[in-house]
Order: C-alpha cells, then sequence, then structure tokens
C-alpha cells in the first residue's frame, strides 16, 4: 500500500456534483467580477483566484443552498483583497455627489416620454457603458440585484452590507443608470438635445 509523499496535500477532491454546479455558474461569476474590476483581464484574474480558493475550500459549501451567492462572496472577497494596496473604497460623499445629478434627471425622464422610447432601442451596449461608469460600491448591488437576480438578502450577504443599505445603493444605482440611459437617447437621436441651461 502506498503512503503519501510528505507534504502532499490529502483533502478530498470536490464531488462531481459540486464541480459540475461551480463550472455552470463561471459565466455568472465572470459577469460579477467584470462588473467589480471594469477590466476584462482583471475580472479573469479574480474568478481563477476565486474558483481555486473555492475548490480548495468546497467541504465548507452548503448543499442545497445557491451556489451562485458562495462564489460571489468569495470573489468579492478576492476583489477586494487584490485592490488593498493603495486603492480606497469610494466614500458615501462621492456616492452622494455622484447621486445628485442623477436625482435631478428624474423628473425629466418621466417628462420626456423615455420608456416607450428606449423599449425600442438595443440597450444592451448603453446599459454596459453606464454600469462601468457607476460607482463600485452601487454597480455591484445592481449586478447583484437586477442582472443575476438575486434577492436583497443574499446580495447583502455577499457585500457585507445591511439589507437597508442594498435598498439604498440599488435605488441611487437605477437612477445613475436612467440618467446615462437619457445621454444614450439623446445621442442616438431619440430625443431632442437639452436647451441650454436646462437640467440634466
Amino acid at each position: 500500500m502506498m503512503t503519501d509523499a510528505p507534504g502532499a496535500d490529502t483533502r478530498p477532491t470536490a464531488p462531481p456534483e459540486f464541480s459540475a454546479a461551480a463550472i455552470a455558474a463561471m459565466d455568472d461569476v465572470y459577469r460579477f467580477a467584470r462588473s467589480l474590476t471594469r477590466d476584462p483581464s482583471d475580472a479573469e484574474d479574480v474568478v481563477q483566484d476565486a474558483y481555486l480558493r473555492a475548490f480548495r475550500s468546497w467541504h465548507t459549501f452548503q448543499p442545497g443552498t445557491d451556489i451562485r451567492r458562495w462564489l460571489f462572496t468569495i470573489a468579492r472577497n478576492v476583489f477586494l483583497r487584490s485592490r488593498e494596496r493603495g486603492q480606497r473604497e469610494v466614500t458615501l460623499d462621492d456616492e452622494q455627489s455622484a447621486v445628485a445629478d442623477a436625482a435631478q434627471a428624474q423628473e425629466a425622464w418621466v417628462r420626456g416620454g423615455l420608456d416607450p422610447i428606449l423599449d425600442r432601442t438595443d440597450l444592451g451596449p448603453a446599459i454596459s457603458a453606464a454600469l462601468a461608469q457607476l460607482p463600485e460600491s452601487f454597480r455591484a448591488v445592481v449586478v447583484l440585484v437586477d442582472l443575476e437576480d438575486q434577492p436583497y438578502e443574499a446580495a447583502a450577504e455577499v457585500l457585507g452590507i445591511p439589507v437597508g443599505t442594498v435598498r439604498s445603493r440599488l435605488f441611487r444605482g437605477r437612477k445613475l443608470l436612467q440618467h446615462s440611459l437619457a445621454q444614450h437617447a439623446r445621442d442616438a437621436g431619440l430625443l431632442p438635445a437639452r436647451p441650454s441651461g436646462s437640467p440634466a
């Protein structure tokens, strides 16, 4: 009977059902990582590191729970560690400043009748560009709730913030997206340009 070599990793490998579920979720995890990093190459690095960690600690996953949520949490932690050197979190003051312009545009969104116009427009590229411009704290919540269909409680768990903060950031993030999509409609000639001096 052969014995393990000194220093060999004797941990059991992940069961096939875990591996299959994790691999099936990879596109979603990459999309989430991309929303955090804003860079395809950096997102791939986050996903690779996250999956290495996930397969090393597969035994901590609770069968029957959402594996995507578990992987999102790992990816988020990898991302935060990767930017610890020299990069700061977006502060609440920064967020408030970013939201101010979007709040001013809300009435114009309704008055301008943008909903039916944008319903007829391919918004895929515009939404991707608008998401990339959101502050990270808003972007992560919007991606988890609106794109990945995670409930507020799950998003709060992944991001390590209260549910109330998830709701607040989601509201603000959506307002910023509306502002960006309104500008997209104007640039595409679907809406008249704003008169000089009019609010955003």
